[in-house]
């Protein structure tokens, strides 16, 4: 009889362990180094991306909000400033805008410009006397395509709708200046290009249709849509043509 509460306290012990390890585990899953959630790095993200185009982060959220739906499904590629100009819901926004979107595009064609003297020097420094690519414009200062009556054509490399747009112009008699979207200033480039291309050397002798660099003009005209494209200047203004 003396020995039941010896054995009633022994099994309550048993049956209290688990509880106790449990509880002791749980304390130990609590201890975690805490962790960054996608959603603050995506803040912290979106709100730098914001201070680089002179933006506040609510105008930032809107832009996001605007291209996910039908303006992200016409225009995927629509720069913040773009978006919300377009987008405007007053004529003070759009003003606000539109004098953001020109003072970017200025500094980043003085980037463009900077760049191209920086590179031009160094071509002069490193290969003196080697023929380059003739580019029409290519003089100290030039960044971005000037009217000459001509249509110039931006192309870039493994682009088979630029192949096939050229050979067409080609075919239709006009006089072409040519520019390849990243290049990297590499004239072999150009040239295998314009052989896969199959365009006429004759042509190119006798400077109806011209090889170039594009050394950042495409980005310069600030046109809409994907490569290739056909440009004109009309009325002093460069327009995309159909």
């Amino acid at each position: 009889m003396k020995r039941h509460p010896i054995l009633i306290v022994s099994l309550l012990a048993a049956l209290h362990l688990p509880a106790a390890a449990q509880q002791t585990r749980q304390q130990a899953s609590n201890i975690q180094p805490p962790r960054t959630s996608q959603t603050q790095i995506e803040h912290s993200r979106d709100g730098r991306l914001a201070k680089e185009w002179g933006l506040r982060d609510d105008e930032f959220a809107r832009y996001r909000e605007l291209m996910e739906g039908p303006l992200g499904i016409y225009s995927p590629n629509l720069d913040p400033l773009s978006a919300l100009g377009v987008e405007a819901r007053s004529d003070e926004e759009r003003r606000r805008y539109a004098q953001l979107q020109v003072q970017a595009e200025a500094r980043r064609v003085e980037k463009l410009l900077a760049y191209q003297r920086a590179y031009d020097e160094a071509w002069l420094r490193l290969n003196p006397g080697m023929q380059r690519v003739n580019l029409p414009d290519d003089k100290p200062g030039a960044g971005a395509v000037r009217g000459s009556g001509r249509t110039a054509v931006f192309v870039k490399d493994g682009c088979a709708p630029c192949g096939q747009l050229v050979q067409r112009l080609q075919t239709s008699g006009a006089e072409l200046d040519l520019y390849m979207v990243g290049s990297r200033q590499d004239d072999a480039r150009i040239r295998d290009w314009a052989k896969r291309a199959q365009i006429d050397p004759a042509r190119v002798r006798s400077g109806s249709i011209t090889l170039n660099h594009d050394g950042g003009r495409w980005l310069s005209l600030g046109l809409p849509g994907d490569l290739p494209a056909v440009v004109r200047e009309v009325n002093g203004q460069w327009q995309r043509q159909p």
